[in-house]
């Protein structure tokens, strides 16, 4: 009896340490992902921004860079 009492809590033991490995390797894919997303985001918002820049100089408006990247970061982010 004791032998089974052994062998159970092995299993056990064993269990846990797949799952804690398995919830590493999803929380690193998720990293991946979000930077990945980030750079993206990125690229969005340089794209919004440019086209931001282009409309205000055709209308000849004030402004800067920086405020036509704070709208288009505001744009993407809605």
């Amino acid at each position: 009896m004791p032998e089974k009492k052994k062998v159970a809590k092995k299993a056990t033991k064993k269990a846990a340490v797949k799952k804690v490995a398995k919830k590493a390797a999803k929380k690193a894919a998720v990293k991946k992902v979000a930077k990945k997303k980030a750079v993206a985001n990125e690229a969005e918002i340089a794209e919004a921004a440019y086209l931001i820049f282009k409309n205000r100089v055709e209308k000849s408006l004030p402004g800067d860079a920086e405020s036509d990247w704070l709208a288009a970061v505001e744009k993407v982010a809605s």
